[in-house]
């Protein structure tokens, strides 16, 4: 069954949005030596969001290209490209479709499949609005913060070292920040 809420959100249209990858990133990060948090980022990126009269009918497609990771380090960067980690040659892309939006609390909390390395899995993402105008150049704007957790062992992603002090080379857990901003299609 679905429940139509009312449209708290000053300035939200219906239509289809994409991603401005200008204004946009697809960030993570990783406990490194157990001692700090490494970020990287992918370069590449597309997303198409089409919201509907009632937001909770409104659905997300996304898709990063992993050979576009970049976390400043180079030869960390060709390592994560590799078979070790994403092997980007056989899985050129993380992919992520949603299956469903909710309301709670006054959040959005976007559910869907997120695809890494051949493997899909079930998260949900926390999305904040930051709100919606018009840019200088007559387009019309929406702006949003998406975070979710994973487990990176759960997508096949086991590569790890244990350390002469004790503990492993990289944590378990990956936040996912998604910095968004796109454009309503006319």
């Amino acid at each position: 069954m679905t429940t139509t809420i009312e449209t708290s959100i000053p300035g939200y249209r219906v239509g289809t949005w994409t991603i401005d990858p200008a204004h946009s990133e697809v960030g993570f990060t990783i406990r490194h030596l157990m001692i700090s948090k490494v970020k990287g980022a992918f370069e590449r990126f597309n997303a198409t969001f089409v919201t509907a009269e009632n937001p909770l009918e409104s659905t997300v497609t996304a898709s990063a290209e992993v050979a576009s990771i970049n976390t400043n380090e180079p030869n960390r960067d060709a390592h994560l490209r590799a078979g070790d980690f994403f092997d980007a040659e056989t899985y050129p892309t993380i992919d992520f479709v949603s299956t469903g939006v909710r309301a709670e609390d006054g959040d959005f909390l976007i559910d869907g499949n997120l695809t890494i390395k051949g493997v899909t899995k079930p998260v949900t993402f926390e999305f904040e609005f930051g709100g919606f105008g018009g840019d200088p150049y007559g387009n019309y704007k929406g702006g949003a913060t998406a975070r979710t957790e994973i487990n990176r062992e759960d997508f096949g992603l086991t590569y790890n070292a244990a350390l002469e002090t004790g503990g492993v080379l990289l944590g378990d857990k990956v936040t996912i920040t998604l910095e968004l901003q796109a454009a309503l299609q006319q």
